[in-house]
């Protein structure tokens, strides 16, 4: 642990003319006194390093000094390629190997162009949960992290309802949608690839077999598929609903975008008014009800019955909320 510590030290200082022992404690997680130690052990080790006394001091390295340890390990190139996720690599317990490697390429860097990492900090952040919603970090994710990196295969138990499952996987890939991570395997006794989210696994065992990885299997691309599938699994009713002008630009904020997409391809003519009326696939009157509500007067369900029916219901309920200024009392 010491060593590595060592080594981001003088990473750092190559990257950088100087920094104040408060700025290297930061870095490194330690104490400002452990920081004076480090660099005296450093400094009888034979590498120079030079503190500056004073307010305005700080360490740095003598002469223009540089480091050979600055190839980069395998899983510090992994994670390199995955360096804009911040919270994501966090998660998955590879923080430690994306900052080694950052150093890393910072310290190979030629000094006009050593603070590139910083500037695009500075320009781009990815915040992947959903608005209102709190992100929680599965327990069983950096096990399960760990496996996938390696190729090994797990053994995993997993909630399915009101019961659990036992399953032999061999882990392909992780995916981060919307704040939930999932886990892409291929299940060994059916010979078949699923879907499986994290925080519904109750134990992960991995073992030292390695599996042989497909090199034909696109993750992307099965994300998208069975993204696809699950979206249209769950749409088993139709709603048919007028909209106005306003109710067609907030259709795809109200509900799944695809969906709302394909409903407006099968639209017909704007009437009079203009009101232009489609049919969604929808999960149920429920779920509908419950989406729809968000375009207020700005559609009209038409159909089935018994969604309207709730419609009408809540007109009645709203009218008596808000009756005519001159009723009120």
């Amino acid at each position: 642990m010491r060593a590595a510590r060592l080594i981001k030290m003088v990473l750092l200082l190559q990257s950088r003319s100087a920094m104040t022992a408060g700025e290297l404690a930061a870095e490194l997680e330690v104490s400002e006194r452990t920081v004076m130690r480090d660099a005296q052990a450093l400094s009888e080790a034979g590498v120079p390093v030079y503190a500056d006394r004073g307010r305005a001091g700080g360490y740095r390295l003598v002469g223009g000094y540089r480091t050979g340890l600055t190839g980069l390990g395998r899983s510090e190139a992994e994670a390199l390629f995955l360096s804009g996720v911040p919270g994501a690599l966090r998660d998955m317990g590879l923080a430690d190997a994306a900052s080694a490697a950052r150093l890393k390429v910072s310290a190979a860097l030629m000094p006009s162009l050593r603070d590139a990492s910083r500037t695009a900090a500075q320009r781009f952040h990815l915040d992947a949960p959903g608005w209102f919603a709190e992100p929680a970090t599965p327990a069983l994710l950096p096990a399960l992290a760990d496996a996938v990196w390696d190729d090994r295969r797990v053994v995993a138990r997993y909630r399915r309802g009101e019961s659990e499952v036992r399953r032999e996987l061999e882990p392909y890939g992780l995916v981060l949608k919307a704040g939930v991570w999932y886990l892409c395997a291929r299940v060994a006794e059916t010979d078949s690839y699923r879907v499986y989210r994290i925080d519904r696994f109750t134990s992960v065992e991995a073992g030292e077999e390695r599996f042989a990885r497909d090199e034909e299997f696109d993750l992307p691309g099965f994300w998208d598929r069975r993204a696809e599938q699950f979206a249209r699994s769950i749409l088993h009713a139709e709603a048919v609903v007028r909209l106005s002008a306003v109710g067609l630009r907030r259709l795809a904020y109200a509900v799944d975008p695809v969906t709302a997409r394909q409903a407006l391809a099968g639209a017909g003519a704007p009437d009079a008014r203009g009101w232009v009326t489609v049919t969604l696939p929808v999960e149920s009157e429920e779920v509908a009800h419950g989406q729809l509500t968000a375009l207020g007067p700005e559609a009209e369900v038409l159909a089935p019955p018994g969604l309207r029916a709730r419609f009408a219901a809540d007109a009645r309920r709203l009218a008596g909320l808000y009756p005519p200024a001159g009723d009120a009392g």
